[in-house]
């Protein structure tokens, strides 16, 4: 696919497809790496290598939030969970051991 204005290919969905699987699970610096050496195979347009990998960027700062997003609120629950069974009302059968 080329792009009209600077006559140089973009990066379609199949390719990004392909490229986000094989970066996947790399940090980012690795991955930069090789989207950087597909893209040299071609004449792609560099503003539209960019945007993938400001994309994959932020899809990647998304799933770190969510993880400590998700231990936030265990522990938030966890607290709760606590609070409560502290102060829970003691059971019928320690009152008839006072008495």
């Amino acid at each position: 696919m080329e792009q009209q204005n600077s006559g140089k290919k973009v990066l379609d969905s199949f390719e990004k497809a392909k490229l986000g699987l094989k970066v996947f699970n790399m940090p980012f610096a690795d991955a930069e790496e090789v989207i950087d050496s597909y893209v040299s195979e071609g004449d792609y347009d560099p503003a539209c290598v960019e945007l993938f990998k400001e994309q994959l960027d932020t899809q990647r700062h998304i799933q770190e939030r969510s993880v400590e997003l998700l231990s936030t609120g265990s522990q938030i629950l966890r607290l709760v969970v606590g609070a409560f069974i502290k102060n829970m009302p003691q059971s019928s059968s320690a009152d008839r051991s006072k008495s």
